[in-house]
């Protein structure tokens, strides 16, 4: 029998088929992307040899500890999908192929001295609250317009689509809601045909509830407990960050 993190990840990936059969969705339209926070590095070694190829980390700090079992799975894509600090702006870019959480302006000109300073370019969503839960980080669902036009003025950044977190606790339909949410906006901001705004990427869904995304359009579900086991804290301690908010 193999590993448990290699069982959990054909059960994840059954799931993730039937979802997009019942959607009529084709299975190689919705990557998996597993949420690395507080994964001792053994367990992301033993997805990596299951397969795995796309990892998203929530805190700078993790990603650089993570670095060395990076280096030694060269083919393993690395993704930023916490709340970004603007200090913490030039650990994270060294590290990773995407941002899935720019929410405020301050933080896309941050991101592009940076990356001027390197003469770098980086993709990036921008992270949006559907939900309206104060707890929760991300650009008001009305101001999703006018952040896109500004961070395309950026040449740095380029804007590949958009994210956000389903309401947690939540029944499926207002899930289901949030998720549809992004999926209007994504279309608006479409329409506008912006320089270096593209909306080809939905990252929505988690553990609890990446099959009703899967319904509803995601492109990218961010996945952890299911594969990885239950963590020592509570998702409320990863997305209510509201002691490290720094502008």
């Amino acid at each position: 029998m193999g590993n448990q993190v290699e069982e959990n990840l054909k059960t994840v990936r059954q799931q993730m088929e039937l979802a997009c059969q019942a959607s009529g969705r084709n299975m190689e339209d919705v990557q998996l992307l597993l949420a690395t926070k507080t994964v001792p590095l053994e367990k992301l070694q033993m997805a990596m040899q299951a397969g795995a190829t796309l990892f998203g980390e929530n805190k700078a700090q993790e990603l650089r500890g993570k670095f060395p079992l990076m280096q030694q799975y060269n083919q393993v894509e690395w993704h930023f999908i916490g709340h970004l600090q603007t200090n913490k702006v030039k650990d994270v870019v060294k590290y990773v192929t995407l941002i899935h959480s720019v929410d405020r302006l301050k933080l896309g000109q941050v991101l592009h001295n940076q990356l001027v300073k390197e003469n770098k370019t980086m993709d990036i969503l921008m992270q949006i609250n559907t939900s309206y839960e104060e707890s929760k980080f991300g650009a008001p669902p009305e101001s999703a317009l006018e952040l896109v036009e500004q961070l395309s003025q950026f040449e740095t950044l380029n804007v590949k689509g958009l994210m956000t977190i389903g309401k947690l606790n939540a029944t499926n339909d207002e899930t289901r809601h949030c998720f549809r949410l992004l999926k209007q906006i994504q279309t608006e901001i479409r329409e506008k045909k912006l320089p270096r705004v593209e909306m080809d990427i939905l990252s929505m869904g988690m553990s609890g509830d990446f099959k009703v995304a899967i319904e509803e359009g995601a492109t990218i579900i961010r996945v952890g407990t299911s594969v990885f086991g239950q963590r020592y804290l509570p998702d409320s301690y990863y997305w209510n960050e509201n002691a490290s908010r720094d502008d």
